[in-house]
């Protein structure tokens, strides 16, 4: 198959403005070969272009990483994916200690632990960060009991980062560079903004058609590494995931992962709930499973608050696409590019963004009114003349993180609804019903199972 560089720039320059993203950086390995694309200005205010060398805040996408790591360690026969957590690091704990006693590495990975998303804590900027951020996590609630729905959580992917910190007896960030980045060649990938002034980096930008630059250029604390705080080019994504369609090797014939450990990371664990927030379908051991009519790949997005990653493979073609961007209307950019570039080189018809029908069906709201809560989270459903509305408020340690959120309800569905508006300048945002696996109804806003209390 051959691949038209010329064209897909074009496009890439073209659904940019026409999607006001300030920058974005494409790579695309089809055909065996890697190309590297880059269109628009890394800073507005510099005017400094985005080049295929320069790099992002990854967001989510570090989840990749983190448990790449924890699989180099199963297969080294130095963790066991069903090992509680609390035997290999007794430091870990939840309120509950009988759930503490159970959660598996393996839940932590499938996010089917139980454990919270929102506990934003700034442990600090020293080496010791990740074990303070585990200390401070005792105290917070779960979402819901482990092992019984899936339910997002990257407080789990800090813990995992703390498995992987207890078992080499390094940091992180050092495991990181020395498992992963030197092995596959990865020159601009790191943790640490220091690392990054080396190189032509991106300065977030808010979302939306008028975007601007972001007041600072990292908002999350060194702890958050493990889940969200890997700085990098599009071109070197490629190259780790590249890794995984060659069976866990690299370039050189070094083996990073066994083949059974590429496979188990893209086996199904948990089906998603809510099939449109990231796209996926099901969750494996880190990425994100997506089943397109039939044809299966992997993945993840990531948002670092104003930078964001996608990453798409289609192991059956051969086809690895990642997408980085700095603020605007990335998620538009990212359905129409992507959507184009998978339809090209793997025949993959990626399904319309996520929106109400133009006549939506009527539902009896009377079982899904009423109050959810999770630790720092609060969500009201309500209906007034026929009108249903949402009010997401961060509560308790949370509470001022954001003012509450409110806004109409649409239904898709019965139990799926669209929220107007996003909290990264989508047009629409997921509201799913369902029940935990003991038969508390709960509501899913950005994959996060939040249980009905009244």
């Amino acid at each position: 198959m051959s691949f038209h560089a010329r064209h897909w720039q074009h496009r890439l320059d073209e659904l940019r403005a026409e999607y006001h993203v300030p920058g974005a950086s494409l790579a695309v390995l089809a055909g065996g070969a890697l190309h590297e694309m880059a269109s628009g200005m890394l800073n507005t205010a510099t005017g400094v272009e985005v080049t295929p060398d320069s790099v992002f805040l990854s967001g989510s996408t570090a989840k990749i990483y983190t448990a790449s790591l924890i699989m180099q360690l199963v297969d080294a026969g130095k963790l066991d994916l069903d090992t509680p957590v609390v035997g290999v690091l007794p430091e870990f704990a939840t309120p509950d200690p009988e759930a503490t006693r159970q959660i598996t590495v393996r839940q932590l990975l499938s996010h089917t632990g139980g454990v919270t998303n929102d506990f934003n804590h700034d442990s600090g900027r020293g080496d010791d960060c990740l074990a303070r951020y585990v200390e401070a996590a005792r105290g917070v609630p779960l979402d819901c009991p482990p092992g019984t729905s899936y339910s997002y959580g990257s407080l789990g992917y800090v813990v995992l980062g703390r498995l992987v910190e207890t078992l080499t007896g390094t940091t992180w960030d050092q495991a990181l560079d020395e498992m992963l980045f030197q092995p596959l060649g990865l020159e601009r990938s790191m943790t640490l903004p220091e690392q990054a002034l080396r190189f032509r980096v991106a300065m977030g930008h808010t979302a939306g058609r008028n975007p601007e630059p972001a007041p600072v250029w990292d908002m999350m604390p060194r702890s958050a590494g493990p889940y969200g705080r890997i700085i990098t080019s599009a071109g070197d994504v490629a190259r780790l995931a590249t890794m995984f369609l060659d069976g866990g090797v690299t370039p050189d014939g070094i083996r990073l992962l066994s083949e059974e450990a590429v496979a188990t990371m893209q086996r199904p664990q948990v089906a998603s709930p809510d099939k449109w927030t990231m796209s996926a379908d099901s969750w494996g051991l880190g990425p994100a499973l997506y089943d397109w009519n039939g044809v299966t790949g992997f993945g993840h997005d990531g948002s670092a608050v104003t930078q964001h990653s996608y990453l798409r493979v289609v192991p059956s073609a051969g086809v690895v696409i990642v997408l980085l961007c700095n603020g605007g209307e990335f998620g538009k950019l990212y359905a129409d590019l992507v959507g184009e570039l998978l339809a090209e080189t793997a025949g993959v018809q990626m399904p319309p963004p996520f929106a109400p029908a133009t006549s939506p069906p009527a539902v009896d709201m009377t079982a899904l009114v009423g109050t959810y809560r999770r630790g720092g989270v609060e969500i009201t459903i309500s209906e007034s003349d026929g009108r249903a509305r949402i009010r997401y408020e961060f509560i308790d340690g949370m509470k001022h993180y954001s003012p509450p959120i409110e806004t109409d309800l649409t239904a898709v569905s019965p139990s799926v609804f669209a929220a107007t508006g996003g909290p990264s300048g989508e047009d629409y945002t997921p509201v799913v019903f369902g029940s935990l696996a003991d038969g508390t109804p709960c509501v899913y806003v950005s994959m996060r199972a939040t249980p009905k209390v009244g």
